[in-house]
């Protein structure tokens, strides 16, 4: 390891970063809500922290190495949440204690959207911008976006590239050259927003709402300007156009590139997660909208549909909006759908889970082992559509699943441990480590009543589920 290099490559980071802060001053500036002083001293501090980290060792051009990657990726987003939450305590509205500023930085970068704060209504400006940015930055990865410019600094960006983005594939590399790659993500990901965005200002949001909720809906953070999030709009165009981009954000944005580059629908149609992943969401949809006809939740079929479509969307694609407070439907509901929450979307999406290629493979891996106790001489192997999946990534996958039911079962107890009921501490830990944000209980609407100690616990699990656990267990 090279604690110089390391150093440098954060110090540049944090530098990047800190321009971050400019946008939230322009909103506030342009409301004149009073929260840009906030910003401007947070923008100070973090940029020149940023240049004191690259200024004691900016001579140092050693290469980076795999687990010099893995130790950026973990610091950076450590210390990325610590400055990511001055704005926040130096505002003087809201008036956040340090532990609950720390909580929803680390919510909105991780794209979780659990959230300590109510009346947003009531919010700055600035402050409202400034938690949808967050997720929008962290939607695709600070990291991935660093990739793009850091052969100008002359340090490698694979090994950043390998610790930062999720899938059980990561050396697969859509362009020839990694910074190519990054460029390409981005772009995808900055169409999408700009293209959702306008979708929502002709559905008839204003444009500042337009902006902030396709920041969130294309991170699949969740994070709204009201209260009652989506619902607040009551408006079933609106809710049509965020449906259709939390599925198109829950797709591998590799398959959106190849799909792109050919200039064909082709790849979608062929594509063996993407299809498992509709099928999951459809199914999950059925039983819920069947659960709220037999129920009598709704009275009619249309509502049902409309409330059990789109929850079943936000809360399967680990995207946390609401229309409704599902946390108060029959129980079925409820649990299916944070149970849908662990499956999450496509591996090399914004979303967060398990992912879905890991999910059916291990359910693959099932029925080989069943197989093979009928017959215990054949040879079975496991294929990705067409292509058989080596042992290599097999091994990878159950190791990955055993991994994240075990600090699941670790957060779980922890939780408890600070005296939280058993269905808000188990909703509350599912939620954070699938970056889902809602919960049951009393943790459906916000996290503002639990313990200190309990928001430094779900801080942990936000960011094991936003790097997919091994980034940060591979340090230990």
């Amino acid at each position: 390891m090279h604690p110089k290099v390391i150093l440098r490559v954060l110090g540049i980071l944090i530098i990047g970063y800190s321009t971050t802060m400019i946008p939230p001053v322009i909103v506030a500036l342009i409301y004149d809500d009073g929260s840009e002083l906030a910003f401007l001293t947070a923008f100070s501090v973090t940029l020149l922290t940023g240049l004191i980290a690259w200024a004691a060792v900016y001579q140092n051009k050693q290469e980076l190495r795999a687990r010099d990657g893995f130790v950026i990726v973990v610091l950076f987003w450590t210390v990325l949440s610590l400055f990511g939450a001055l704005p926040f305590v130096l505002a003087d509205q809201p008036h956040m204690t340090f532990s609950e500023a720390v909580f929803e930085s680390v919510s909105g970068l991780t794209t979780t959207g659990a959230t300590v704060l109510t009346n947003l209504e009531a919010l700055p400006k600035g402050i409202l911008y400034y938690r949808q940015q967050l997720q929008w930055l962290g939607g695709m990865g600070i990291i991935v976006l660093a990739v793009a410019i850091l052969p100008m600094l002359g340090v490698g960006g694979m090994q950043l590239y390998r610790a930062e983005t999720p899938g059980p594939v990561k050396d697969s590399k859509l362009t020839p050259r990694i910074t190519e790659t990054a460029k390409a993500l981005w772009y995808i990901y900055l169409s999408l927003t700009i293209l959702c965005a306008f979708s929502y200002w002709l559905a008839g949001m204003e444009l500042f709402d337009a902006i902030g909720h396709s920041f969130s809906t294309v991170a699949i953070g969740g994070f709204s300007t009201y209260d009652k999030s989506i619902g607040f709009f009551e408006s079933t165009q609106i809710e049509m156009v965020c449906l259709v981009f939390m599925l198109l954000s829950g797709i591998n944005f590799g398959l959106h590139f190849i799909c792109w580059q050919r200039k064909s629908l082709r790849g979608y149609l062929q594509d063996a997660e993407l299809r498992v992943y509709l099928s999951i969401l459809l199914i999950i949809a059925l039983i819920s909208i069947a659960a709220l006809l037999v129920s009598n939740t709704y009275e009619s079929w249309p509502e049902a549909l409309r409330y059990g479509l789109f929850q079943t969307i936000s809360v399967a694609t680990t995207t946390g909006f609401a229309t409704a407070e599902f946390a108060y439907w029959p129980p079925l509901i409820g649990t299916l759908l944070l149970v849908g929450s662990f499956v999450g979307c496509c591996a090399g999406s914004t979303g967060g889970g398990v992912k879905v290629i890991r999910i059916w493979l291990m359910f693959k891996q099932g029925g080989r082992e069943i197989k093979r106790l009928i017959h215990p001489s054949a040879v079975v192997s496991i294929k990705l559509g067409s292509k058989p999946v080596s042992d290599r990534v097999m091994d990878a996958v159950s190791g990955f699943v055993a991994a994240y039911i075990s600090m699941f079962t670790l957060l779980f107890i922890a939780i408890l441990a600070t005296g939280m009921d058993f269905l808000s501490a188990f909703s509350a830990v599912a939620a954070a480590i699938n970056n889902l944000g809602p919960g049951l209980a009393d943790v459906a609407e916000n996290y503002s009543n639990i313990s200190d100690l309990a928001k430094w616990i779900l801080c942990f699990g936000m960011l094991m589920g936003r790097l997919e656990i091994f980034t940060l267990l591979v340090l230990f």
